[in-house]
């Protein structure tokens, strides 16, 4: 497999020429405290784009354009995001594999880097992280105090989905002892010869599997594939 993704696009137009070409303007701060190019730079970017700074004219749904806006819009039609995906045979021999192997360090990215987080619903959830174990909210409208909680909930599990599916010697850590066996016959045909065999274990076996243990986790990974599933679609910064 060879894959190549380019960045996103970026969209220039001549509200970003006016910053640029005022890459001099100090910004200023608005009533939330966010910094931003002073309204004197916006105008600029908008005369550009219309010709014109009449907001009576630039809101309308026929506002003119300037020849600057129309290129910027031509050269965007001709602009594609990069993209090169070649997939060999063996990609597809356990293909769940395989994109495991891409999906988890994308999923730790995001984990990292996420600034936001969707709607998950509280069926998906343990009790203590519903959105009616949360505090009472004090405006309808707010998110309740276990919101962002849900989500980073929902990444473990999927991650611990993905790590596990990744790791094929994971199930080595629910096994101890030793392995130590025979063949013995226990059919014969009506010759006397021996023609079915069963495994017995000797005195020294000591092998044994954490059965319980297994299916836990097992049942923990199919969980955190049925939340990939459901939330694939939120998987976004």
């Amino acid at each position: 497999m060879k894959v190549y993704i380019g960045p996103y696009k970026n969209w220039v137009g001549p509200y970003q020429i006016a910053e640029a070409l005022c890459f001099w303007a100090k910004p200023v701060k608005d009533e939330h405290n966010f910094e931003s190019k002073p309204d004197w730079v916006h105008n600029f970017g908008t005369w550009l784009s219309h010709g014109t700074t009449d907001e009576e004219i630039t809101d309308s749904k026929n506002a003119p354009k300037t020849w600057l806006l129309k290129l910027c819009q031509w050269i965007e039609s001709k602009r594609s995001r990069r993209t090169y995906i070649k997939i060999d045979r063996y990609d597809t021999w356990s293909m769940d594999h395989t994109l495991s192997m891409i999906v988890l360090p994308m999923l730790k990215q995001l984990q990292a880097s996420k600034h936001g987080a969707p709607n998950v619903d509280d069926d998906d959830v343990p009790e203590e992280l519903k959105s009616t174990s949360a505090p009472p909210k004090e405006d309808e409208w707010d998110t309740d105090g276990n919101h962002f909680k849900r989500w980073d909930w929902v990444m473990d599990e999927m991650i611990f989905a993905f790590e596990h599916h990744v790791d094929t010697k994971w199930e080595e850590a629910y096994s101890k002892g030793e392995w130590s066996t025979r063949s013995e016959a226990c059919k014969w045909d009506e010759n006397g010869k021996a023609k079915l065999f069963k495994m017995v274990y000797n005195d020294d076996h000591t092998h044994e599997t954490d059965y319980e243990g297994l299916k836990v986790v097992h049942e923990r990974i199919a969980n955190g594939f049925k939340l990939f599933g459901r939330y694939y679609r939120n998987l976004w910064d």
